[in-house]
């Protein structure tokens, strides 16, 4: 099973956060928010979801394994993390510094009104979420992060309402960054229809207990989850992305399945339940047929 870490593992765990104030610091209905500096950031972290969104300024290189992609960190980047998919990060250069901020689901739902945060394709499942910075722009993020770190730490009576902001500013800043990707609006009904698809595939994962098991797994399925007809959405997704609604579940169920293979320790019967397969055996078929080997060669393999 892949582990989940608790903000609480974290705070007794992380070697940034030794004496720092636990998730109790914040009460009500705000939620949780703090900022550390990255000097003692860990070189490795495991492959887990967290309970806690995260952003970070990563000064220094390091290999990023997040869902079912691993990206090289091979220049100083803002990365956000989003509490639904697992990520690990390891530690390539010695020199790593730079600051994270992390914040819950109740710190980020306080900023919805403004439909930055929490409506941004930075944090949705679906996006790759690291933006390489020029120096220019590592300078002033930086400038953000110290301010922040600097009134977290003060007496202020509406720190958090700040803190709000200085999150705001810098997803701001990540969506100047690509803005032909993140501040587009859909052109039209299709770029609409496909989107929500992938949204709602996203949403079918990760798993996380042999129990659970896909609700949705046909084209049929989805199509009626999002009220159209199969053939209309097959059509769509076929025009928008050159593959059909069957492939792009497919390709995603191996995605995860990969993934599954690698970092847990279920069975592979266990698995195909989870993916939908009735039976192991057409698990087994459908995985060679397009990875070109079994599902234990690939777990023997990889791991």
């Amino acid at each position: 099973m892949i582990p989940s870490e608790s903000i609480e593992h974290f705070y007794q765990t992380h070697p940034a956060a030794k004496g720092s104030a636990g998730p109790n610091n914040v009460t009500g209905d705000e939620g949780h928010f703090n900022v550390f500096s990255r000097v003692f950031c860990s070189k490795y972290t495991s492959y887990s979801r967290r309970d806690f969104y995260k952003i970070s300024l990563i000064i220094g290189k390091g290999r990023l394994s997040y869902g079912n992609h691993q990206i090289e960190i091979n220049q100083n980047a803002l990365v956000f993390f989003n509490r639904n998919v697992p990520y690990s990060w390891q530690a390539v250069s010695e020199e790593q510094t730079g600051y994270f901020c992390l914040f819950t689901d109740s710190f980020l739902n306080t900023i919805h009104r403004s439909k930055t945060v929490s409506d941004c394709p930075i944090l949705r499942s679906d996006s790759i979420p690291v933006y390489f910075v020029t120096q220019e722009q590592q300078d002033y993020l930086l400038g953000i992060f110290r301010k922040m770190y600097e009134d977290n730490e003060s007496s202020y009576i509406h720190k958090y309402d700040l803190m709000r902001n200085y999150v705001n500013v810098i997803a701001h800043e990540a969506m100047k960054m690509q803005p032909s990707e993140l501040n587009n609006a859909y052109v039209n009904g299709s770029e609409r229809l496909s989107s929500l698809f992938y949204e709602l595939l996203e949403r079918q994962f990760p798993i996380e207990s042999p129990e659970h098991k896909l609700k949705l797994k046909t084209a049929k399925d989805y199509a009626a989850k999002l009220g159209v007809h199969v053939n209309h959405l097959n059509r769509t997704l076929k025009e928008i992305s050159g593959k059909t609604t069957t492939e792009h579940i497919i390709e995603r169920i191996l995605a995860q399945s990969k993934i599954m293979l690698r970092h847990s320790n279920w069975s592979i019967a266990e698995i195909a339940f989870c993916l939908g397969f009735e039976y192991p055996a057409y698990f087994n078929n459908l995985f060679k047929k397009q990875i070109g080997v079994t599902p234990k060669s690939y777990r023997i393999h990889e791991r």
